[in-house]
């Protein structure tokens, strides 16, 4: 975990806007930013939560990935 007293160093998102045009760039950058989480980051730290109601998001974070990850783990074998 880092220390709060340290800075953290991000690398900005670079999207390269060609002969394709702006439209096609905004696309780009936007599956750039869900893949990188920035979206879901953004929509959490709207609003404040209590800590009962981000307890239960939590837990129910962990068990979306499970199932995920048991799905996918099912369509290995």
């Amino acid at each position: 975990m880092a220390n709060p007293n340290e800075s953290v160093q991000c690398r900005p998102l670079e999207v390269q806007v060609g002969d394709k045009g702006i439209e096609r760039a905004i696309k780009h950058l936007k599956r750039k930013m869900a893949a990188e989480g920035i979206l879901r980051e953004l929509k959490r730290r709207r609003h404040h939560m209590k800590p009962s109601v981000k307890l239960r998001k939590k837990i129910a974070e962990a068990a979306r990935r499970r199932r995920k990850r048991v799905r996918t783990d099912d369509m290995r074998f």
